[in-house]
């Protein structure tokens, strides 16, 4: 088992016919996800890589069978994507896209909670690199070839340093379960703490990665939750320990305005919580290895 995706999930590309959607598609193809369709407004009835384009993510849905999206279309239209998976009844949906203005992701959320849980989308992003569960799917931009099958669990708001640890594991003949991009914006469609409710329940997931950085609360909530009901072992890192306070850092979520947002006070809040931190990026897959020992 694995959470989110699997052999069998039926994706759809909303903006397909982008060139970086086009490039894309045709890597989560070659890793052997089940692509089956994708979706822009205007073009139904082309192809891309040998997958048919829909007008509407309902006609697609309806005509595919699809449970998973991957969204590329641009900020302007973004929301209105993301809703619109919604409304069509698909399970999971990525938002590659990065920009999307806080208030349109303000009302996306609002949106999604029309519905109730157990008919609600999840959604990870936006401004991530996006999810992978190894030798099974990939839902994404990230290098499917570093990522070994394996029993790590991987969250992570930076989606290049999901690709170190990654990397580092695969060294180190270590695999992963699934590697879940939350993205960096300070309005996300799922959490840490959301992700690792997931990583909790499955199976296949023996210790989990979680990868932060300065700026927003959700680490603080995270350990909260870790203290209270992960069982499974955490290792952590957390990115921008010598970033000066109340400067925006990189993504767009990354700026310290309070107690908990700084690199340094996500680690003690961490590892006052029971979870192992590692020290600098380079050492992510070593402190994985030695808590797993």
């Amino acid at each position: 088992m694995s959470i989110f995706l699997d052999r069998d999930t039926r994706v759809i590309v909303q903006g397909i016919t982008g060139k970086m959607a086009r490039f894309h598609t045709r890597e989560m193809l070659d890793y052997g996800t089940t692509v089956v369709g994708g979706v822009v407004p205007g073009k139904g009835g082309e192809t891309v890589e040998g997958v048919p384009v829909f007008n509407t993510v309902k006609e697609a849905v309806e005509e595919t069978g699809a449970e998973a999206t991957l969204v590329f279309v641009p900020p302007p239209a973004a929301a209105d994507s993301i809703m619109e998976a919604a409304d069509a009844g698909l399970r999971y949906c990525v938002c590659i896209t990065d920009g999307i203005p806080a208030q349109d992701m303000i009302r996306v959320k609002r949106y999604m909670y029309r519905y109730p849980k157990e008919r609600r989308m999840i959604l990870t992003g936006p401004n991530c690199a996006g999810t992978i569960s190894p030798g099974k799917a990939m839902l994404g931009i990230m290098p499917g070839h570093i990522y070994l099958q394996g029993n790590v669990g991987i969250i992570g708001r930076s989606g290049t340093l999901g690709y170190e640890a990654a990397a580092q594991l695969k060294e180190r003949g270590m695999g992963i379960s699934t590697s879940v991009g939350i993205g960096g914006d300070p309005i996300n469609g799922s959490s840490f703490k959301d992700v690792l409710a997931h990583f909790e329940a499955d199976d296949e997931t023996h210790i989990i990665c979680m990868i932060g950085e300065i700026g927003g609360p959700q680490e603080a909530e995270a350990a909260e939750y870790i203290r209270d009901h992960v069982s499974k072992p955490v290792v952590a890192y957390v990115a921008g320990l010598t970033a000066p306070k109340g400067r925006t850092m990189g993504h767009a979520g990354a700026i310290i305005s309070a107690f908990g947002e700084s690199a340094s006070e996500k680690v003690e809040i961490l590892t006052a919580a029971g979870v192992t931190v590692a020290e600098n990026p380079a050492v992510i897959g070593e402190t994985i290895a030695r808590v797993m020992q």
